[in-house]
């Protein structure tokens, strides 16, 4: 009664834990771009098909995922996601009883280097994950993709647990990688970006996420969470004004 579907490249150290994390699942579908590692054969001895295509970015590789699938309900997850204990459950449950919903959403806790992250701009982070076969659709520009479902949503309580960053050189990395690919849709969106937005907005964010919603709460990884955050805000609008210079 329900497909898991993951996008993935080079993730031969995760992908097995995220297939795990639903052992019920009817169907296990893994969209591979190309990777260079384990991952395709790590897949495959999870239980999973894997079905190999070129890489056209976020929100259409992960429509193509949604269309492979066969069974009544699709739950979509990243390859550094899995569900917890408590959220299979609590899916199982409403599939069985969906209540008219044609879509489910989580809360996602991530963690930082090892630490959960409970506050800040980081939590609860709710994300819809689970679409009825047929009522759903990501939609969005690269690299913030999101799923949307055509009718009623539940929000279930159960966390989706998600290791983003490996270290804290993959934290920079993808900071720089994600900012140059905000600023190219921003810029071919037509937003422009003022001395103003590169000044005060990298600063409003930390004041939001470490003051406003108590990422202090989060101790050291907190602090580093809502710095990092704001760098990624600066170098994100310097870039698109650098763009439009």
């Amino acid at each position: 009664m329900l497909s898991l579907v993951v996008i993935a490249r080079n993730e031969a150290d995760r992908i097995a834990a995220c297939l795990a994390s639903v052992p019920w699942a009817t169907e296990r579908i893994v969209v591979d771009s190309g990777s260079t590692d384990d991952t395709v054969d790590v897949a495959r001895r999870a239980g999973a098909r894997v079905v190999v295509r070129d890489w056209p970015g976020h929100t259409a590789q992960k429509n193509r995922a949604l269309a492979l699938a066969t069974q009544p309900w699709i739950l979509s997850l990243d390859a550094d996601e899995r569900l917890s204990a408590p959220a299979q459950a609590e899916l199982r449950a409403a599939l069985g009883r969906p209540r008219g919903a044609v879509g489910f959403s989580f809360p996602r806790c991530s963690s930082w280097l090892g630490h959960p992250i409970r506050h800040g701009r980081w939590y609860p982070d709710r994300k819809l994950r689970v679409v009825r076969r047929g009522q759903g659709r990501w939609m969005g520009p690269d690299p913030h993709d999101r799923l949307r479902a055509d009718g009623r949503v539940r929000r279930l309580r159960g966390d989706i647990l998600h290791e983003p960053y490996r270290d804290l050189d993959e934290h920079l990395a993808t900071i720089a990688r994600y900012s140059r690919v905000s600023a190219e849709a921003l810029n071919d969106s037509g937003v422009r970006a003022s001395r103003l937005d590169v000044a005060l907005r990298p600063s409003l964010h930390f004041v939001d996420s470490y003051l406003l919603r108590r990422g202090f709460m989060d101790g050291i990884p907190g602090l580093a969470v809502a710095t990092l955050g704001a760098t990624h805000v600066l170098c994100k609008w310097a870039r698109l004004r650098e763009l439009q210079r």
